[in-house]
């Protein structure tokens, strides 16, 4: 069945709500470097701020008010930068005038309120996009491209092991709204973990079964610091990981193991990829692009006018997000 187009020419004027350090170098500039994208404007709650972003962004405008974005005629879709515990908030306010979305991960702190986002887009098929760019970046889709030509057999087992010792930020008792329980109650769990968890979807297919446990080992903060975890894929695959953050170094290792050998890779670090099969060990060094988004937001272009599915979509997310249930 072919995409349709949501819309028939650019340029397609995007607005971003909370212009905070995620869309600094990460995910603002593609909106402004893809073909047929216009930032417009951008909308932060403190004044100067707001002003500062758009003046060294060259964006035109710029707004303390995030209704200024969603009701705006001049704004087709927007990006919602803000943490997760808002963006049920705004994502409802942007289905209910009709405009395409990208909302940053996670979708929100729940299941509950991520079904009430999805529900609001999908009777009218508004395009809804949540921000797992991994799952448009050359270095994954490499892998993927290993897996679904069976290159180490039939997969039997995927494991992520991910540490990180306490920044000088958890030992001050600086706020963080990532280390807050009422926004964020994994921590750099919600923050991170979630990156690899929906590319472990991606890569092997829905989870069926999960089960976890989770503690507060450092006590500098009210989120946990520490979650293990294991799982089952629908397909047979078992999963299983750890992590945490009051560890003595930064560790990110990822190992896929199959009936004829294993794949090798980091979720978050720019290590090589590594694919094993018997004394055969290649690795290729894939280098993340300067702006993260990058492809992401191409493929939302190639999805808005009817090219191709974006990988990463509300409706693939809720699917996952159910099987982990």
């Amino acid at each position: 069945m072919a995409l349709k187009p949501f819309f028939n020419h650019g340029p397609i004027r995007w607005g971003i709500i909370g212009c905070g350090n995620v869309t600094e170098v990460k995910s603002g500039p593609p909106y402004q470097m893809t073909k047929d994208f216009e930032l417009t404007m951008v909308m932060r709650r403190d004044a100067k701020k707001a002003e500062d972003y758009a003046q060294r962004h060259g964006v035109t405008q710029w707004t303390t008010d995030a209704a200024e974005i969603i009701e705006n005629p001049n704004i087709d879709a927007v990006y919602i930068a803000t943490p997760p515990n808002t963006h049920k908030f705004y994502g409802l306010q942007v289905a209910k005038v009709g405009k395409p979305c990208c909302i940053e991960k996670p979708m929100a702190p729940s299941y509950a309120d991520s079904l009430e986002i999805y529900d609001a887009f999908e009777p009218t098929n508004i395009p809804l996009f949540i921000a797992y760019y991994r799952r448009s970046l050359p270095r994954f889709n490499k892998i993927k491209e290993w897996l679904d030509n069976k290159l180490i057999g039939e997969v039997r087992h995927i494991n992520w092991l991910k540490t990180r010792n306490a920044s000088a930020v958890d030992v001050s008792g600086e706020y963080n709204w990532r280390t807050d329980a009422k926004i964020a109650p994994g921590g750099y769990f919600d923050d991170l973990a979630s990156h690899g968890l929906d590319l472990f979807t991606y890569l092997l297919g829905e989870i069926d079964k999960a089960k976890g446990v989770a503690s507060n080992q450092q006590g500098l903060y009210s989120s946990f610091d520490t979650i293990s975890g294991a799982w089952l894929h629908k397909s047979g695959v078992t999963g299983s990981g750890s992590w945490n953050f009051g560890s003595q170094k930064p560790m990110d290792k990822v190992q896929i193991l199959g009936s004829e050998g294993e794949i090798r890779f980091s979720v978050l670090h720019e290590e090589p990829i590594e694919l094993i099969i018997e004394n055969n060990h290649e690795s290729l060094v894939m280098a993340h692009p300067k702006h993260l988004h990058e492809y992401h937001v191409e493929n939302m272009r190639k999805h808005l006018f009817g090219e191709a599915a974006h990988p990463s979509t509300g409706k693939n997310r809720i699917a996952h997000q159910l099987g982990d249930g």
